[in-house]
């Protein structure tokens, strides 16, 4: 019978919690594959759940009559009945013993369960042997494997394998140790007639009892002897030595021994695939007749106390009595049941869930009687009894014996016990074939223990994205796996598990896996071949005497010799009896932490080395190059020419269209062999697909990380490995998947930014040079590997350091460009908006960073020049650039409605326009710039325009207050700035004084408009200090439009008006400053020259008194500034030496001091006009005090005592006094007026 592997069904276990302690309430089985019942025999605890059946639901037996002659065969013997499975059509041409990798068949198909939930996994025959060993006297030969907690068990027939080593002449070490442990006269003891005899009258019972058939007439008697002698030639199983030849092929052994099992061996993609997908066929069916197969009809779950086991059991079931399910048995009426018999009756109802078992009795083959036995009866019939606690015992013990003993994974054990001994060994055959330095793939054993490991661990990896506890055991299953396989035989599973543990190392970008075609090979449905159980009734009939064995009698003289090979003894199989006798105590993976530091350069470098061995894995199994395919000579060869003879642009434009060319996506799927000689769609093609992305996004996190370092050198240098790998990938690939593209893309996004850094810090070249060149041994010989594919050329020029800032700026934008023309494409169009949005940034950015760039160039080249008298080409063409790329910029940061970016930009090309007005103020030789020009005019207006854009973009100060503020400030420059140009270089010969005069107050007040002088910022000292200056020019302004202006009396007085309201606006917004004393001083002794000017148009000499005294209230304000200036010289003459300060204070034309910001010059200069300013008030006001005709009141006298007093102290002060003394003396006589006259220069004119 046959049925898909993929049809089966977990076990749903049933409640069981009142069949354990009211007795065995059993269900037969019904076909379906899962089913689980438990039953309570005595005290031992069993609970079974039938993960797969291929038999159909258990049909009643036929009760045979009485004096049937089995030694007729029915008409219907030895035909295919799915009732009876593997005891039918092949109980005589089968092999009693287990197949040598039963345990492996049942591992595969139930992946899921190893490793972590199953204690053995095992053929039940195995298992009873193991129960039986302290009652039976036969030998024990069993190799035991492990895989994380799970044990696997199957048959060793020592001698089998040695008659077939003794064709191939393997295996010879183990032969001679064998031969020590036992005589050195030894043959295999052939089946007698009797035994034949003793399996057909089975078979034909079995057959008479299929319901249906009734009593099915016998055929002819003759079953000769020829027919019996060739089902015991078919009864020898057959070791395969090598897993490439069948019995049927053993002439061709030789041959088929050179063909590697990888031919038939197809790895999934143990990420990205569904499950099912994933854990592929291993062996084709030639290899899966020798015992690779799961080929029992029913795998159970089976738990026996604490002990879970996977068991596979042919044991025909029948239905019918009290019960849905019995087993039956044939007994010689004239042999007694012994306990081995009853052990083995027991054990097989327990593992199947039998609750009963049918006895039918024969003598001579004649049909006696019947006999219904309950399962938990057994144990206590007559001449058999024996104990449920003590094979409990049993079980236990040797359980923990071989956990604790068998704790290599990957290595294959040897329980050996040979009979008659009571001594049991246990042998690591693994170590003992190292030591004999023999070849490690002549153990049978090592490709499927190699392959049951890959398989374990590619299940668990689909359990590992939720669960990383998994990485552990993930990773110790594939080095182990690793370990067993021969590079040469087994590439590709080797490959496929570097690639695994490649996998297990978590990089910052979680791509999705490769989705292209999957790596696994269909495979044809699983198959179940028949086997019978072995009938033991004759061993046990030997067991029970001491006189012959089957394999040689046991030898006392080389046990100490042998014992110190062994791994661990049983000195006496008594001991199994005891209860806990052996304890498990060894842990396979003692809480082992998975290698993963926190650094991201050690998890690449991880990552990366197990690249790399799958690589030379992939490599070795490739053709070399003497033997791949001559060139076709009608191909021509493309040549690829790259001209590095120009520089800068030009340069980089030709090398960044073979850039552009890799990046587009690729639609012809490859036909011919790759450059080394890979076929398309081969495992070696496909898994090279798969290392190649895993290097390069390996080497994109490498770079990433040295980015964030600011080591810029070597994120280049990873970032070139990265784009490199990726062109050997493209080499390979016929098709581009979306994914492979958006990372491609990142790839390019990461480049750009690196050039763009290191074209942004170009002192630190020559450290970059140094990182940039450095290049493990390591990266060495995975960019040898590629160069097996491909050139990799493709984004050199993208990857080269530069020496030259501007070509790198470029590269960087190339960079971006291509990431965005992928993610444009037809293949990307619907895929990862948020990715083109950090490209489109990205691109605005670099756009703005070359507009910047020119514009800087633009700007040294104006102040290279010394004479101006006309824009150079030069300049221009750095204009048209500079707006060019503020342009792009602006529309790509539109594109994702990024507005800050926007009005940063057009903030920028505002400046630029500014630096275009200023180019075009012409300078003569003698450095005096002629009039404001009417080109200066425009761009000064294209640099408002764009100014007032970026506030129209921004909205509001709340949306970005920083470029808000930037914004508002460079906007009010500009109207500064036209308005002062304007006033200081007024264009007389084209325009009039009065539209001159409006033209500047518009400007200033739009200036003045946008200085926030409320919002409390680092700008804000800037803002009073421009607001106070634009207030103080306005006053100049309308003071000599009021001094030049005859005729119209109105506007005289406006123009005084406005004069004065400015200047006290000025003053006040001067005195909140307290850092700009000379300018405050200006202002004052202007204001002070104005009303000068108002006095001397007056004749009143009550009018010019009043005047007067409002001019030297005005003076005594003056007091402020000449304080601060007073501070500032005292601190700078603290901060020299008494020397330096004596000459700084003798010589007024020198520097003032570090700490100070005092313009000592100026600050003379405006001494210069004060003293005379203060001089004349004083003495007019003196004059006409005196001269008044009105008698002067006490107060009256008293002030022009004081004004007289000032004077004269002011005349006689010494010209050549120090400056500091000199202000302190005008703080004195200020103070005076002050005390006299009652004024406060912060009275009404705080602000």
């Amino acid at each position: 019978m046959s049925a898909s592997a993929g049809d089966r069904e977990p076990g749903t276990p049933l409640d069981n919690a009142k069949e354990e302690t009211s007795g065995p309430t059993c269900s037969g089985e019904n076909g379906k594959h899962d089913s689980a019942i438990c039953s309570g025999v005595s005290e031992i605890k069993s609970r079974a759940v039938v993960k797969y059946s291929a038999a159909p639901p258990p049909a009643s037996y036929a009760l045979l009559q009485e004096k049937t002659d089995l030694k007729l065969p029915p008409a219907n013997w030895l035909r295919e009945n799915p009732q009876l499975g593997s005891a039918g059509t092949t109980l005589l041409g089968s092999s009693s013993k287990s197949k040598p990798f039963s345990s492996f068949g049942m591992a595969y198909d139930f992946i899921d369960c190893i490793g972590d939930d199953v204690d053995v996994v095992s053929d039940s025959e195995n298992i009873k042997k193991l129960l039986k060993i302290p009652y039976s006297k036969s030998h024990v030969s069993m190799a035991v494997h492990r895989v994380g907690r799970t044990l696997l068990l199957d048959e060793l027939d020592i001698q089998e394998l040695f008659m077939r080593s003794s064709q191939t002449g393997d295996w010879t070490w183990l032969k001679d140790f064998y031969q020590r442990l036992i005589d050195q006269k030894w043959q295999r003891k052939k089946k007698s007639k009797e035994h034949w005899y003793q399996k057909a009258i089975l078979s034909k019972f079995l057959y008479y009892s299929i319901n249906g058939d009734g009593a099915a007439e016998p055929v002819s008697e003759n079953l000769n002897e020829g027919e019996e002698e060739n089902g015991a030639q078919e009864f020898c199983s057959s070791w395969p030595t090598a897993f490439t030849s069948t019995d049927a092929e053993e002439t061709d052994s030789t041959k088929q021994e050179s063909v590697s099992v990888d031919s038939q061996f197809a790895l999934g993609q143990v990420t990205s695939v569904p499950k099912e997908q994933n854990l592929p066929t291993l062996f084709n069916e030639g290899e899966n007749s020798q015992g690779l197969r799961n080929d029992f009809v029913r795998n159970i779950m089976w738990t026996f106390e604490d002990i879970h086991m996977l068991v596979g059991s042919n044991m025909p079931i029948f239905g019918g009595g009290r019960y849905p399910a019995v087993s039956l048995r044939l007994r010689d009426n004239n042999k007694p049941i012994n306990i081995l018999t009853g052990i083995d009756y027991w054990l097989d109802n327990l593992m199947c869930n039998v609750p009963e078992l049918v006895m039918c009795f024969h003598v001579n083959g004649i049909v006696q009687k019947y006999e219904m036995i309950k399962t938990e009866d057994i144990p206590h019939l007559e001449k058999s009894t024996f104990s449920t606690r003590v094979v409990k015992d049993i079980a236990q013990n040797i359980l923990s014996f071989l956990k604790s003993n068998c704790t290599k994974e990957g290595h294959t054990y040897w329980l050996f016990k040979a009979s008659g001994s009571d001594i049991v060994k246990l042998y690591d055959l693994t170590t003992l074939c190292e030591e004999a330095e023999e070849d490690k793939c002549q153990n049978p054993f090592t490709l499927p223990v190699a392959v049951l490991l890959y398989k374990v661990a590619s299940n668990l990896m689909l359990k590992a994205r939720q669960n990383r506890k998994h990485y552990c055991t993930i990773r110790t299953l594939l080095l182990n796996c690793v370990k067993l396989l021969d590079q040469e035989r087994h590439s590709q599973i080797i490959a496929s598990a570097h690639y695994m543990l490649s996998e297990l190392f978590q990089l910052d970008e979680p791509l999705e896996e490769d989705g292209g075609e999957s790596l696994r090979a269909g495979g044809s449905e699983d198959s179940y071949s028949d086997e019978d159980r072995e009938d033991e009734e004759e061993e046990e009939d030997e067991d029970l005497t001491e006189d012959s064995y089957d394999n040689g009698s046991y030898s006392n003289r080389s046990n100490q010799q042998d014992d110190s090979k062994a791994v661990a003894v049983i000195r006496s199989v008594g001991e199994l009896s005891v209860p806990e006798k052996y304890k498990y105590t060894y842990q396979i993976r003692p809480s082992c932490a998975f290698p993963v530091s926190q650094d991201k350069e050690e998890r690449c470098r991880h990552v990366l080395s197990y690249v790399l061995k799958g690589l030379k894995a992939v490599d070795s199994s490739i053709k070399k190059e003497s033997d791949l395919p001559a060139a076709d000579p009608n191909t021509p060869i493309p040549l690829k020419y790259e001209d590095r003879s120009a520089n800068g642009t030009c340069a980089a434009e030709k090398g960044i269209a073979l850039l552009l060319e890799r990046v587009g996506p690729l639609q012809a799927d490859q036909k011919h062999p790759t450059r080394s000689g890979m076929i398309p769609g081969s495992w070696q093609h496909r898994m090279k697909l798969q290392l190649f992305l895993k290097a390069s996004k390996a080497y994109y996190v490498l770079s990433d990380a040295g980015t964030n370092l600011l080591k810029y050198g070597r994120a280049l240098r990873y970032i070139k490995l990265s784009l490199q790998c990726y062109d050997a990938y493209c080499s390979v690939s016929g098709t581009l998947h979306p994914h492979v593209l958006q990372f491609n893309s990142q790839c390019l996004s990461l480049c750009g930014d690196i050039q763009l850094m290191l074209a942004q810090n170009a002192n630190n070249r020559a450290a970059y040079l140094e990182e940039y060149n450095y290049q493990t041994k390591e990266d060495q010989e995975i960019l040898h590997s590629l160069h097996r594919e491909s050139s990799c050329q493709a984004f050199n020029m993208a990857t080269d350091l530069a020496m030259d800032p501007e070509y790198q700026l470029i590269i960087s934008c190339k960079c971006y460009e291509a990431a965005y023309e992928l993610l444009v494409s037809r293949a990307l169009k619907d895929h990862s908006s948020d990715q083109l949005a950090q490209v489109l940034k990205r691109l605005g950015n670099i756009r703005n960073e070359i507009g910047v760039y020119y514009m800087n160039q633009a700007a040294a080249m104006q102040t290279e020049k010394e004479v101006k008298t006309s824009v150079s080409i030069a300049e221009q063409e750095m204009w048209k650039k500079s707006f060019s790329f503020f342009e792009k910029g602006m529309k790509n940061f539109e594109a994702i409605g990024d507005n800050t970016n926007t009005a940063l930009l057009l903030c920028n090309t505002g400046r630029l326009m500014r630096i275009c007005a200023q180019a075009h103020c012409a300078i003569a030789a003698d450095q005096n710039r002629g009039e404001f020009s009417p080109e200066e005019a425009l761009y000064y207006n294209k640099a408002i325009d764009y100014y007032l854009r970026a506030m129209k973009t921004l909205a509001s100060r709340e949306s970005h207050p920083a470029v808000w503020d930037s914004v508002n400030w460079e906007l009010s420059t500009t109207y500064f700035t036209l308005a002062t140009l304007l006033q200081d270089y007024a264009p007389l010969s084209r325009k009039a004084q009065e539209q001159i005069e409006r033209e500047v107050t518009e400007a200033m007040m739009k200036s003045l408009k946008y200085c926030d002088l409320q919002t409390e910022s680092a700008r804000q000292p800037l803002y009073q200090y421009r607001a106070a200056t634009i207030h103080h020019r306005l006053a100049s302004m309308y003071h000599s439009c009021f001094r030049n202006q005859v005729g119209d009396e109105h506007l005289r007085k406006q123009h005084r008006s406005l004069a004065e309201l400015h200047y006290s606006k000025a003053v006040s917004l001067f005195l909140s400053l307290k850092d700009a004393p000379c300018e405050l001083l200006r202002t004052l002794l202007e204001r002070v020259a104005f009303a000068e000017f108002t006095m001397a148009g007056q004749s009143s000499s009550t009018a010019k008194l009043k005047s007067l005294t409002g001019a030297i209230e005005i003076m005594t304000e003056t007091r402020h500034a000449f304080q601060l200036i007073h501070k500032e010289l005292q601190e700078e003459q603290a901060g020299l030496s008494e020397s330096d300060t004596a000459e700084s204070a003798e010589s007024p034309e020198g520097a003032c001091g570090p700490a100070s910001g005092l313009n000592l010059q100026e600050v003379m200069k405006l001494i210069g006009v004060f003293e005379p300013s203060f001089s004349f008030l004083l003495l007019q006001v003196i004059k006409l005090m005196t001269t008044t005709k009105r008698k002067p009141s006490n107060k009256d006298e008293e002030l022009l005592k004081t004004y007289k007093n000032v004077y004269s102290k002011l005349l006689r002060a010494e010209k050549s006094a120090p400056l500091l003394s000199r202000v302190e003396l005008y703080i004195e006589l200020l103070q005076q007026l002050i005390t006299q006259t009652g004024s406060d220069n912060t009275g009404t004119l705080k602000p």
